[in-house]
């Protein structure tokens, strides 16, 4: 590598440097008087909209011609909204390249062409043509050739386009660091991004937001982000290998392959928690992306219950795990979560739900006024005369358009009660002047009679009875009238029962369905019961009721989302996969995820993705594993690798920084001073971020409270935190998944807090969090996860 101080190239490279920023400023110049005057005849065409179409509605023809005077005014107007999109979308990108008009540069003579005469390609986060419109002066990042850079050194290369397969040969590989027009520094390198790049970047301090450094991109993150053919790509990378960074690069990436026919809207990311969505919210629109839709598994769970039940969130599930209760409930609901999360409860529900075509299936009644309108019993004798051969969710619509005819006839009867006229003499004048208005119109009033009257009284008595059934109506087309939730329970049966699956499995030759029951069914199906009957829906649970529930309702599927990616993904079950798979079965999945930071008692992938991949073809899958970790110094990577048996499977990126340090201490209030000391000393040292991360919510909020009247900008972070800030911050160990810090303390790290087998990759994934420096508070005795000598640690 040469030093930009002695690069013999260093005038000419700066030279040019100079020149694109001119051409950017000008062209930056250009286009923001464009934006303004097409800003402009936007805001007159929306100020003139009507002064500018002619209105006449006097006969059909008026009215067709009125009719193609407002669709061009109104095609017009969304023209120039478009081309203002356009032109803003473009100044975004020059902007961008005016702060860096590049960082990489690659010399490249195709086979058969003269050495003489390569190809210079310089490479940057968005393109710039010459003004002739035909000649790049610089190249997205995610055009084809650029991806040369990232997987090629010097010497025999090649490349895919539209067009096919190109070869030749890559003379010359630089790299580039520019800070406001000047080269800061500018080295020729190899295959790998150069160290000096990747030191300086991974060096800095962490931000608020998740920063998206292109120009860092390793080879096997390259494969990551331009992978195209993969239904299902599996990412498994170590804890700071670049998962999430890489797959938002290829959310870019893809939008730019396949600009026309992909949007950010056919794109969907289910993320660990709100507060990540924040930390990467900034990452696409830094590329000249939108986001694309960002949601958690709780808030798609959430919309689709909150009808029915309390739906408990993960982190509440979480909590109740660590806790480590010892009464006989603790033991039934681990049980619980990990047989609901299963592949033998998604077919014992599936043989539940076929077996509901015959018999079982429960109805709400439909109730107006205190009495039923049309009984369960009357809509399941209806149901079950309905072909058997027709699915259940077909039946259920035929049963829905048999109600609503049959609220057209019962609301006719409803006309003749009492309460109608009751209803009808509090009706204000303007009501009756409609009905009135109406009658005429419609020639049912002659001259004044009782005939006139009894027309209107019909009338108003049929317009307050459809405004009555209108919540009735809406419930029958949302199919409320099924009582899922009382079908769902039945298959736990009541209180000395064994519950619909143990009956449905011991009757005929039912053998291998029994077997799938888990020898604690008794004790989890009451337990089980119990939630359920108190309106709480078990995150377990919530999966599982709803695919059963859509299982009678017809699947809502979405077939407009052509992506959907996965990040912490050791964290969903398979159950849950199955679903997501059949809620989108149009979409390539990209699941990201790190088996040695599984810690939800749900997780059922921490075997390596095997539940995940046999929902797809062999063929149809690629899995990619990142080994080396890029977010921590070496000394903290050698540390946490200790934890979990891998110290020589991830490989640590060669910065150097402090050793990881350890304070027993006799008692909490001892640790406290030595946490308060930590975290005063590394805000005066300059770090942004500074975490002290705790086992449970129960011991941050603790801690927290203890911490707060010394530190009055300590922050508290929970499950309804919805933005990440840097600062001085206490956080539950589970809701520190996929962020960063500069500096962590870890509150208690001894044997009383952490010592269940269970808890090694929790305690894991709370120490990598780290970038820069690492110190655990050790209340008594250390944790037997770090085979430490008690020379190597501090007591206070």
């Amino acid at each position: 590598m040469s030093n930009t101080n002695h690069h013999p190239e260093q005038h000419a490279e700066q030279s040019r440097v100079s020149d694109m920023i001119a051409i950017i400023a000008g062209r930056i110049e250009s286009l923001r008087e464009q934006t303004g005057g097409v800003r402009g005849e936007i805001v007159d065409i929306r100020r003139n909209f009507w002064d500018d179409v002619t209105v006449n509605f006097e006969d059909s023809a008026e009215t067709a011609e009125t009719y193609a005077s407002m669709k061009q005014q109104a095609e017009l107007l969304s023209e120039r909204e478009r081309s203002h999109r356009h032109l803003e979308q473009q100044l975004s990108t020059l902007i961008r390249l005016a702060r860096s008009p590049y960082f990489g540069r690659i010399d490249l003579v195709e086979e058969g062409g003269d050495k003489d005469e390569a190809e210079t390609i310089y490479l940057g986060v968005g393109s710039l043509l010459d003004d002739s419109g035909e000649r790049y002066l610089i190249y997205d990042w995610r055009a084809p050739v650029s991806s040369l850079y990232y997987d090629y050194g010097p010497g025999p290369v090649s490349y895919e386009t539209p067009g096919g397969f190109i070869k030749g040969e890559m003379t010359l590989k630089r790299q580039f660091v520019i800070r406001d027009g000047r080269i800061r520094s500018m080295f020729d390198t190899g295959v790998t991004i150069g160290d000096e790049l990747l030191q300086e970047v991974l060096g800095q301090q962490s931000d608020a937001q998740m920063k998206s450094i292109v120009a860092t991109i390793q080879s096997e993150q390259n494969k990551i982000i331009r992978n195209e053919k993969a239904r299902l790509l599996i990412v498994q990378g170590a804890a700071g290998s670049g998962k999430t960074s890489a797959a938002l690069q290829r959310v870019a990436y893809l939008l730019y392959r396949y600009r026309g026919t992909l949007n950010a809207d056919q794109i969907v990311l289910f993320s660990p928690n709100p507060m990540f969505n924040s930390y990467v919210s900034t990452v696409l629109p830094e590329l000249g992306e939108q986001n694309m839709a960002q949601t958690t598994y709780q808030q798609y769970l959430a919309h689709r219950l909150s009808r029915d039940f309390e739906l408990e969130d993960p982190f509440t599930q979480m909590e109740y795990t660590l806790s480590g209760n010892d009464d006989e409930d603790y033991g039934h609901r681990l049980a619980g979560i990990a047989y609901k999360s299963g592949a033998a409860f998604m077919e014992i529900i599936d043989s539940y739900a076929a077996s509901l075509g015959n018999a079982g299936i429960a109805f709400s009644p439909i109730m107006f006024r205190g009495r039923a309108l049309v009984t369960r019993e009357t809509m399941e004798r209806r149901f079950y005369e309905l072909d058997r051969t027709v699915s259940i969710p077909n039946r259920i619509r035929m049963l829905a358009g048999w109600l609503l005819k049959e609220l057209t006839a019962l609301g006719k009867k409803e006309r003749k009660k009492r309460w109608v006229d009751e209803a009808i003499e509090l009706l204000d004048q303007e009501t009756y002047a409609g009905a009135y208005h109406e009658l005429r119109r419609k020639n049912k009033f002659t001259e004044q009679s009782f005939s006139d009257f009894d027309s209107e009284r019909d009338y108003l008595a049929g317009q307050v009875v459809q405004e009555k059934f209108k919540k009735l109506r809406r419930r029958v087309k949302s199919l409320a009238f099924l009582d899922v939730p009382a079908i769902y329970r039945s298959l736990f049966g009541q209180d000395g029962e064994g519950g619909l699956i143990a009956q449905h499995t011991s009757e005929g030759a039912s053998r291998s369905l029994r077997l799938l029951l888990p020898s604690g069914w008794d004790g989890i199906r009451k337990l089980t019961l119990k939630q359920l009957e108190a309106g709480v829906m078990p995150y377990e649970d919530a999966t599982p009721y709803l695919y059963l529930k859509e299982k009678l309702e017809g699947f809502q599927t979405n077939t407009s989302v052509k992506h959907v990616f996965v990040d912490e993904a050791q964290d969903y079950s398979v159950f849950q996969y199955q679903y997501l798979k059949r809620i989108f079965p149009n979409a390539k999945f990209t699941a990201l995820g790190d088996c040695n930071q599984a810690i939800f008692a749900h997780s059922g992938t921490g075997d390596g993705f095997q539940g995940l991949a046999s929902l797809f073809e062999p063929g149809e899958t690629e899995r990619i594993t990142l080994l080396r970790s890029y977010r921590s110094t070496r000394q903290i990577v050698e540390f946490t690798s200790v934890i979990i048996g891998a110290e020589d499977e991830i490989v640590p990126f060669n910065r150097s920084g402090e050793e990881p340090s350890i304070s027993i201490v006799p008692d909490l209030q001892a640790g406290l001073a030595v946490i308060k000391e930590k975290l005063l000393e590394w805000r005066e040292s300059g770090f942004a971020s500074c975490a002290v991360i705790c086992k449970t919510a129960a011991e941050s909020k603790e801690l927290y409270l203890s911490l707060k009247p010394d530190i009055p900008e300590l922050a508290l972070v929970n499950k309804e935190t919805m933005t990440f800030e840097k600062g001085l911050i206490v956080i539950p160990s589970y809701l520190a998944k996929g962020v960063e810090f500069d500096a962590v303390v870890i509150g208690n790290a001894s044997e009383e807090v952490y010592h269940k087998e269970s808890e090694r990759k929790l305690f894991y994934t709370a120490c990598t969090r780290a970038m820069h420096a690492l110190h655990l508070i050790s209340v008594g005795i250390l944790t037997p996860f770090l085979p430490i000598s008690e020379s190597s640690s501090k007591s206070r």
